[in-house]
């Protein structure tokens, strides 16, 4: 067996014994990026090597392997690039102004170093404290908006108990904050943090979006509520270029990126739905569906010239007069 292939049949091994539920062939191929047989092949080699992995049939009916006892300590390892990553983590975390989830990381971290045997830890140090000054993880500049660690704590502990949130929020134009009464489903994370939630007082409205930075209270209410059945957070998120949505502006978003744009743009993923078209000239066109056209706006800009928007009308109408020519660079 070759180094590569050992190596993977212990990420594997280590992989099973951290799903006490077993792990499934569908797991392995998203895992390891390979195909059904492969990953046939790789649960076989598993139960060769390792005795105590047992197989069954879930109420699915999916094979599910796992460690016999669940215990597979002794085939696990920490290494300064794991370190290195859990430190990138929290520090865009931090950075994107979600410093509750950042301290649950932080504490995580500390209990997974506290089962680090000390011999084992000094070298560790060493190779992750070079790891991260070579490549640059703690010096993270950028704006960020600043956000109340107790708001964002009331916000988390409502979303997680289902219960009415009640706010002091101040809307765009707004001379001060309003307090209102909220049902929240979820929180969406990108250049700014908004909370996905309901007013109470009109319980058969959209579904809005209440930025995290411009809530100056939060208060944990006891009023319980009952999350939408069929609601989806992700697909709700996916309604929107950016984070911010605006329900009358959702419709079909087709930029396109001219020849010397195009392999750039190729390599960005502008909305997780997006379709790509190569035209005979070189151009590319995007496709997708979503809101949004002032964060759309903000993005085009940095573009240039070597975008055109195709549709909507009134966002190539919103970006005409300021696609500009002279920009030395691309995002």
């Amino acid at each position: 067996m070759s180094f590569a292939k050992a190596d993977q049949l212990l990420e594997l091994a280590r992989m099973v014994g951290a799903h006490r539920m077993g792990v499934t062939l569908d797991d392995v191929i998203e895992r390891f990026g390979c195909v059904l047989r492969t990953a046939q092949r790789m649960m076989s080699a598993l139960e060769a090597v390792f005795p105590e992995v047992v197989a069954s049939f879930d109420e699915d009916g999916r094979k599910r392997w796992r460690f016999e006892g669940g215990q597979v300590r002794e085939l696990m390892s920490l290494t300064p690039e794991e370190l290195a990553a859990l430190d990138l983590a929290i520090a865009e975390l931090r950075r994107s102004g979600s410093p509750i989830e950042a301290r649950v990381l932080v504490r995580l971290q500390d209990k997974i170093l506290a089962l680090v045997p000390p011999k084992t830890m000094a070298r560790l140090e060493t190779d992750h404290e070079a790891l991260l000054e070579a490549q640059g993880i703690i010096a993270r500049p950028g704006p960020r908006p600043r956000i109340d660690d107790d708001v964002a704590a009331a916000v988390l502990e409502a979303v997680k108990r289902c219960v009415v949130l009640e706010i002091d929020y101040r809307s765009h134009g707004d001379s001060w904050a309003k307090p209102r009464r909220v049902v929240p489903y979820g929180i969406l994370s990108g250049a700014r943090r908004y909370l996905v939630a309901r007013p109470v007082d009109d319980p058969d409205g959209p579904i809005r979006t209440y930025r995290l930075d411009a809530v100056a209270v939060a208060r944990v209410g006891d009023v319980p509520f009952t999350r939408p059945e069929g609601f989806d957070l992700q697909a709700f998120a996916n309604r929107a270029f950016g984070v911010y949505q605006n329900e009358a502006e959702y419709g079909p978003v087709a930029w396109r990126f001219r020849p010397e744009a195009a392999d750039q743009a190729r390599g960005y993923l502008f909305h997780p739905e997006q379709v790509l078209e190569d035209e005979p000239d070189g151009s590319l066109v995007v496709r997708f569906h979503a809101s949004g056209h002032l964060e759309m706006c903000w993005h085009l800009y940095a573009w240039g010239d070597r975008v055109e928007v195709l549709e909507p009308a009134a966002l190539r109408r919103m970006v005409d007069g300021y696609r500009r020519s002279d920009f030395a660079a691309m995002p």
